[in-house]
């Protein structure tokens, strides 16, 4: 309320005696003159307190004081990014790009972010900080035990020199490092031994019923050029060879294991009867080395499934024997309007692609089996629409980003989503299957990657979760 606000008289309140013209004119008058000189001083002592508030963040010195914004970065289980900075004010921008729940406290201050889902970010002002070392943790139950422990140190301004690019940076000028990433760029698509998510084709029995044979063995596998790795892989393939029935076919497996250890295959996402889960010792004993299990069961529901071990699977799944598994059509959402969208009655996909995510283990971080420059690019013709069903069998969840195009996530694990829905930016967690539809209608080389950049970029170049759409354009005439 400013000093010319008034509360309104209470009810009932006798009114102001009647005043003659003269007077009201004098009064106002002198109000209007008592205003004015209270309107001056009021914002006189403005101009005090604004220059009093600057003063004291100077620090009094005239200068401006430092503000250091921090990038802190959460996932399974490390808190990375921005740890240092010279004495003054710092702020903590914290985002979660870990697959569940995290958050950031300061031990010594007491403060700490909101609890983050994956993908969730918070600011945290720690305020004025001292020269010293903070300790940042995560307070969730196991998590700081697991490696979620850092220290932030601050040092004497006068003293604090920004940190330096680093010993991968060692000796490089600017130049040799721009070089080294156009150069890895320009690498893509590169050529290496080795092609995964083949279909299997199966063995036709007398009474319908389709067989698969997978054998699985430790292989030579080259996941970049020149690079070879021992892979656990299905058939020889990272990933394994990709089956596809219909619904209500009856299915039999015969697996042979040739890996090094017991192993098993369990049929993720896949409605199966109990004795047929493949997880061993509950639904069968470990099929040892050089042995061969049958498993037989009726795909009785639609499913975007995958098929992966599970006895050993730190070791089996993330360094190589993983695949894909679907049951029946793809469910896409034919004729409904999407955000103002409507997707054609009669779309034909160009394409119905796996894209099998990865981080760990021999393969480490890659895209079905390869890690950039030998990915696999994605061609389209303009005007064509294209699925990719996400599968990620990793340790940590990925944002999956394509340019130029917007993503409709029409199904999630398979199940067809009751209400569609667009995105630039697609998070899938370990386990997870987004099945996503888009339409080309542009025209050239559109890139397309994990949007964690350790994940897709380093000092030697672009490596990792990347690979690009090619959409080709029409022909005129």
């Amino acid at each position: 309320m400013t000093v010319l606000d008034r509360p309104d008289a209470p009810a009932g309140a006798n009114p102001p005696p009647s005043r003659p013209d003269s007077d009201r004119s004098s009064l106002l008058g002198s109000v209007i003159l008592g205003a004015g000189a209270i309107a001056m001083l009021a914002m006189l002592l403005g101009l005090v307190a604004l220059a009093f508030v600057a003063l004291l963040h100077d620090g009094g010195s005239g200068e401006d004081a430092i503000v250091s914004d921090l990038d802190i970065s959460l996932s399974e289980f490390a808190i990375d990014g921005e740890l240092s900075a010279p004495a003054g004010e710092v702020v903590l921008n914290v985002v979660n790009s870990g697959a569940i729940e995290h958050n950031l406290q300061v031990r010594e201050l007491g403060l700490g972010s909101a609890n983050l889902m994956s993908r969730g970010v918070d600011t945290l002002a720690l305020g004025e900080l001292s020269p010293g070392t903070y300790e940042l943790f995560c307070s969730i139950a196991g998590h700081e035990s697991s490696g979620m422990l850092a220290d932030l140190v601050i040092t004497d301004a006068d003293e604090f020199a920004p940190a330096e690019l680093g010993d991968e940076h060692a000796g490089l000028t600017a130049e040799q490092m721009d070089q080294l990433m156009i150069d890895s760029m320009l690498a893509f698509p590169a050529e290496t031994e080795g092609l995964g998510n083949q279909i299997l084709e199966p063995e036709i029995l007398a009474d319908g019923t389709k067989k698969f044979t997978l054998t699985a063995e430790v292989i030579p596998w080259e996941v970049a050029p020149g690079e070879i790795v021992e892979a656990w892989a299905y058939n020889g393939q990272v990933p394994g060879p990709r089956i596809n029935v219909g619904v209500g076919d009856k299915v039999q497996v015969e697996f042979t294991n040739l890996t090094p250890m017991g192993s098993d295959i369990h049929w993720h996402g896949i409605h199966t009867p109990n004795d047929q889960d493949g997880v061993s010792p509950y639904t069968q004993d470990p099929v040892a080395t050089g042995e061969t299990y049958l498993y037989e069961f009726v795909a009785e529901d639609p499913a975007i499934g995958m098929y992966h071990a599970h006895l050993h699977s730190q070791t089996s799944v993330i360094n190589g024997m993983f695949a894909a598994f679907q049951i029946g059509e793809t469910p896409l959402p034919y004729g409904e309007t999407i955000s103002g969208v409507t997707i054609p009655e009669d779309v034909v996909p160009q394409f119905d692609k796996p894209l099998v995510l990865n981080d760990a283990g021999t393969i480490g971080l890659s895209l079905n089996g390869k890690s950039f420059p030998a990915t696999e690019p994605i061609v389209i013709d303009e005007g064509e629409w294209g699925v990719i069903h996400y599968y990620n069998e990793g340790l940590t969840a990925h944002p999956m980003h394509l340019h130029q195009f917007p993503q409709l996530v029409f199904a999630k694990d398979g199940i067809p989503l009751d209400n569609p829905y667009w995105a630039d930016t697609v998070n899938v967690a370990p386990g997870e299957r987004y099945s996503v539809l888009f339409h080309a209608e542009d025209p050239g080389t559109w890139v397309y990657h994990c949007h964690i950049l350790t994940h897709v970029e380093r000092a030697e170049g672009m490596f990792g979760m990347v690979t690009a759409l090619i959409v080709n354009p029409k022909e005129e005439g």
